[in-house]
């Protein structure tokens, strides 16, 4: 099931104490209770621009082991190099862990760095997703829709297809920060049940049905938005409000997009040629503990959004917390990883969408060279690592180095405001750009000392 809402949908709240899920709330009776504050975007869709580039956002919750994925040490005593063999790619002198053949197959079209070195330990997810990680940090989607605006006016330009969790950062895409709620992400989101347990699912990929109004015509749902208007006229409240424009204009955006098949098309991946849907692999609809289901599909989603108009696409799959049972686990999700991962970069190679569209997969952190009691690595936030690929980038390559142990970089250290600035320099946006916040401060998506990457900037 699926119920499109801003991130901070349930925190925000105008001057006077009325909530905007509260007041643009269309009706229980609609399926799933689909809510008008799920799709406010009015600042945005006033900025409309023609240029089409896109970020996807794989996040793997948890922190995922750096020296068994991309940065093996098969030299290292037995109880750092651990139990996986190291395979060669496509580009000569890059080597990757074996259970990833489809990446090795492709190394050219992808970019490892090694050397992210400013982590910090406990499992701060907004370091993948906010530029900055100062309070009211807008994310990295908030800039972009602040800045770009939509490419579609019935897609909104931040959207995120990550799963609520029970570990609620592990869920969290973040917010519109000082940029403001209009800019927070719109969470395309499965069911949620806070007291879930781990067998708990929630459908393999986002319901497009849910979207739907079965049994509400287009002509009901306008009596329905007709009657929330006479309605709040009635509330005292609402009708004294300085904002009472502006939530008009949202109600008005809100409309737009629900008249508009775009968005639900888009994330029916069922009309994709059962041969591309194969590629991507079968996912996993369980939650993984308090942590996303593994959910390949969801891959697919994010480009058939990129390709409807998303700037910014968001995602989150599966733990990788794993602080026992490392190659057990590794196992069971390093294929799932190829395939969804390779499938993702081929289509977008295949659709000429390469130059445009930049993916990015990384986690938390790294883990620790040392292999503990329980067969588990533990957090290691002195490296982590990331893969890259499209956005016009130079790829086939490694940036970065670490020790014989992968425990400390020794070449190319790396800053996640370095990364960012480069995710930003990919889709057309100055980094260092400046905007006055509600106060009057300048801001700056990045710190003055990140700079994007130049061995990627082609």
């Amino acid at each position: 099931m699926i119920t499109l809402l801003s991130s901070v949908a349930r925190r925000r709240r105008f001057c006077d104490g009325v909530s905007r899920r509260d007041f643009l709330t269309i009706g229980g009776s609609m399926a799933g209770g689909l809510t008008l504050a799920s799709l406010l975007r009015a600042e945005a869709l006033q900025g409309q621009r023609a240029s089409h580039k896109a970020l996807i956002n794989v996040f793997l919750p948890g922190g995922p082991p750096h020296q068994d994925l991309w940065d093996l040490k098969p030299d290292a005593p037995a109880e750092v190099r651990g139990e996986f063999k190291p395979i060669s790619t496509n580009v000569a002198g890059i080597q990757i862990c074996e259970l990833l053949p489809k990446m090795a197959a492709m190394m050219d079209k992808l970019a490892i760095i090694r050397s992210i070195v400013d982590a910090r330990g406990p499992h701060y997810a907004e370091q993948c997703f906010s530029p900055r990680v100062d309070p009211n940090a807008p994310t990295l989607g908030a800039w972009i829709s602040r800045l770009e605006g939509p490419a579609s006016p019935d897609v909104p330009p931040n959207l995120s297809l990550c799963y609520r969790t029970s570990h609620a950062p592990w869920g969290d895409s973040g917010g519109g920060g000082f940029l403001g709620a209009p800019h927070a992400p719109y969470g395309l989101v499965t069911k949620y049940d806070p007291g879930f347990k781990a067998e708990t699912t929630a459908g393999l990929a986002p319901d497009p049905g849910q979207l739907v109004m079965r049994d509400v015509t287009i002509d009901r749902l306008r009596s329905r938005l007709d009657l929330l208007t006479a309605l709040e006229t009635k509330q005292a409240a609402v009708a004294a409000s300085p904002l009472r424009q502006e939530r008009d204009q949202f109600v008005q955006q809100a409309w737009n997009i629900l008249a508009s098949p775009k968005l639900v098309e888009a994330l029916d991946f069922t009309r994709e040629d059962p041969k591309v849907i194969e590629r991507y692999g079968a996912g996993n609809p369980g939650f993984k503990d308090d942590s996303a289901p593994r959910v390949t599909e969801n891959f697919l989603v994010a480009r058939r959004l990129v390709e409807a108009g998303a700037r910014v696409v968001s995602l989150n799959f599966s733990r990788w917390d794993w602080h026992n049972d490392n190659f057990k686990q590794g196992r069971e999700e390093f294929p799932m990883l190829d395939n969804a991962v390779t499938a993702l970069v081929q289509d977008l190679h295949d659709r000429g969408l390469d130059k445009d569209v930049t993916v990015i997969v990384w986690g938390e952190f790294g883990r620790t060279p040392t292999i503990n009691n329980v067969a588990g690595r533990d957090h290691w936030p002195r490296v982590n690592a990331a893969l890259l690929a499209g956005g016009g980038m130079r790829t086939g390559q490694v940036i970065g180095a670490t020790d014989k142990h992968a425990g400390e970089v020794v070449d190319r250290p790396v800053t996640f405001g370095d990364v960012h600035a480069t995710l930003l320099h990919n889709l057309g946006i100055d980094p260092h750009l400046a905007i006055p916040d509600a106060q009057g401060r300048l801001q700056r998506p990045v710190s003055p000392e990140s700079h994007p990457l130049a061995e990627l900037i082609a």
